[in-house]
């Protein structure tokens, strides 16, 4: 009993740092994905466009940053940049994993909202044109808004991975989580702190999981 109450004792004292790594980790996450969805909007744009060089740059940049590891665009952001140029270095670990994380969501992004685009029928965008309203006006006034209700649900799910995901920027000593958890197991020399770690982790990945059913339900493709 005096073993257990020492150890819950201890768990307590590592909740402080672990939330202020969690402090980190949501805000990463929530403004990489934000920005990645504007992004990835100009990118899913570029990439139904009929013009070839903007077809061919979006569908270029889709495929890099889907198709090469995220911990290889944070360590390129952070430790390659600067071997380019002086002038690209980045000392700001949290703006170095924003770049990263922003960059690779909006590659993703960029396919959900191409997707949810394309999925409505083609007969709204011709009547908004019959209607005399531009192409820019057509999507912007008709077709993306409807597509929003599609988004919801694929872009809940890049949230949460990204979430999980963002552990990756322990790697340049910026302090999540999983950085917190492992300097705590180093300090203490006990791997218990992965306990209320992944615990943290879950109590988070199931708000988000609640907040995303909620939007899902409210703006349903069928109601």
């Amino acid at each position: 009993m005096q073993k257990f109450t020492l150890i819950l004792h201890k768990m307590l004292s590592w909740i402080p740092p672990l939330l202020d790594g969690a402090r980190i980790t949501i805000s990463l996450t929530v403004v990489s994905v934000s920005a990645g969805l504007v992004l990835s909007l100009f990118v899913a744009l570029g990439k139904m466009s009929k013009n070839v060089i903007l077809n061919k740059i979006s569908t270029a940049y889709i495929f890099f940053f889907r198709g090469t590891p995220l911990l290889m665009q944070l360590y390129f952001v952070y430790y390659g940049l600067p071997q380019i140029s002086a002038a690209l270095t980045i000392n700001d670990r949290f703006l170095a994993a924003f770049i990263a994380f922003t960059l690779n969501s909006a590659a993703y992004c960029a396919e959900i909202i191409r997707a949810a685009i394309q999925s409505i029928d083609k007969g709204q965008f011709e009547a908004s044109r019959a209607l005399g309203l531009s192409y820019a006006q057509s999507l912007r006034l008709v077709i993306i808004p409807q597509s929003i209700r599609r988004l919801i649900p694929p872009v809940g799910n890049e949230f949460i991975m990204m979430l999980k995901d963002a552990s990756l920027v322990s790697i340049i000593a910026l302090t999540d989580i999983t950085k917190a958890t492992r300097s705590i197991s180093s300090s203490t020399a006990s791997a218990m702190v992965y306990i209320p770690a992944m615990v943290l982790y879950l109590i988070i990945t199931a708000v988000f999981t609640l907040v995303f059913h909620k939007l899902e339900k409210k703006y349903s493709v069928y109601e």
